[in-house]
């Protein structure tokens, strides 16, 4: 009789744990000489099949080699003033990620300020790339590749304010695609996709219609967010009605079929805020944009500035990450996941992934040892460091 009920215990427990996962993640240190760590990405730079970890900082351009870490510039001093982003993947399909950066950050010079490069690589990617430099809008904040079709990319690129604007008030951003040339060196294609919005912070290339090759893009901004589609070589826009002002946008699945977004409000703001759709791409007559709740997860962060979704204990849920780089109400910086309990996502908890050691400008989420659990990146502004949270979940 023992035996039994310490078996029904157990099979208890587990059920249990299934659905309310305990995040276990163990930090290691890549780097604590980070400038500032503006921007991350997580590709395979030199085609061995494992991803590496690439950094714009101050005024390099970085990558670590997986699985020693070594550090490699791939640019350095392209412009005056600061890098600021950094756009990185296969878009050709050699296993081989492609690499564009932004720089000549000046948030209060809206007419001369940035700079976009599509840094071809040499031989041996551990050397020095070459900078091709684009023409450019001002103030350059954000950048990703982004798919249009089976084995066609464009970069797109979004300035954080429009030419000229004044305290957020003039002529709109311009978000613009860049279709790369065979020759990289030739003039690249440029295809305004919007310019209605005014101060803008960041974007998400997403699978929202999982029934269409081309990526979607959520895009967020001062003034709320919409949703981007591309379709016969013309993109569409569509506003979210409800979604307010944000600086971070991400998308995440509940389930298959049951899609959220999360954003940090405002912009460079206080709050980690859930949003769920109720859109079905299977011959739904919902508007691909319809939002049924808006939910507060967290109020407690300060100037948050990273947002990433994916599976992280393997329930087939997503679950978000958020990292903030100012001291909060309890004085604290860091980085945290939040989780469903239930399908619903009605439900949240949170756990610390760095409590007060990652002042996080930026965050990216991948599997780095190729153990099947998603790892986590982070590069800290006045913390000086990137690291990875090795996912070592049950």
């Amino acid at each position: 009789m023992t035996r039994l009920i310490l078996i029904a215990c157990l099979c208890s427990t587990t059920v249990c744990f299934a659905a309310d996962p305990a995040p276990t993640f163990k930090p290691q240190i890549i780097d604590d000489t980070v400038e500032i760590g503006y921007g991350t990405a997580i590709g395979d730079v030199n085609g061995d099949g494992k991803p590496d970890i690439i950094l714009a900082d101050k005024k390099e351009f970085v990558w670590y080699q997986n699985p020693t870490w070594k550090r490699h510039v791939i640019a350095e001093n392209l412009t005056v003033r600061d890098n600021v982003c950094i756009a990185a993947r296969d878009i050709d399909g050699d296993g081989k990620v492609e690499i564009a950066v932004g720089a000549q950050w000046n948030p209060g010079d809206t007419l001369n300020s940035g700079a976009i490069f599509y840094l071809e690589p040499p031989a041996d990617r551990t050397q020095l790339w070459n900078p091709i430099q684009l023409p450019h809008q001002p103030v350059i904040h954000r950048m990703r590749w982004v798919k249009l079709a089976k084995d066609h990319f464009a970069l797109v690129v979004s300035p954080l304010h429009g030419k000229g604007n004044k305290g957020g008030e003039g002529a709109g951003v311009k978000l613009i695609a860049y279709e790369k040339p065979v020759n990289s060196k030739d003039a690249w294609k440029q295809t305004v996709i919007e310019d209605t919005l005014h101060v803008t912070h960041n974007l998400d290339p997403a699978q929202w219609n999982p029934q269409t090759e081309a990526e979607e893009i959520l895009y967020a901004g001062r003034e709320g967010a919409m949703l981007l589609t591309y379709d016969a070589g013309e993109w569409k826009k569509q506003p979210f009605p409800i979604i307010e002002g944000s600086g971070e946008i991400r998308m995440g699945l509940l389930a298959p079929t049951s899609r959220f977004i999360a954003t940090i409000e405002p912009l460079h703001g206080d709050k980690l805020v859930l949003y769920q759709s109720d859109y079905r791409s299977e011959g739904s007559d919902t508007k691909p944009t319809s939002i049924v709740s808006r939910q507060i997860l967290d109020d407690n962060i300060k100037a948050g500035h990273a947002v990433a979704t994916a599976d992280l204990f393997g329930n087939g849920r997503q679950e978000i990450v958020a990292g903030w780089r100012t001291p909060n109400k309890d004085q604290k910086v860091g980085v945290k996941v939040y989780w469903s309990t239930d399908a619903t996502g009605k439900t949240w908890k949170s756990a610390w992934i760095d409590d007060n050691g990652m002042a996080c400008e930026d965050l990216r989420l991948g599997d780095l040892d190729g153990d099947g659990r998603i790892d986590i990146v982070a590069a800290g502004r006045d913390s000086h460091n990137l690291k990875i949270y090795w996912n070592r979940s049950e």
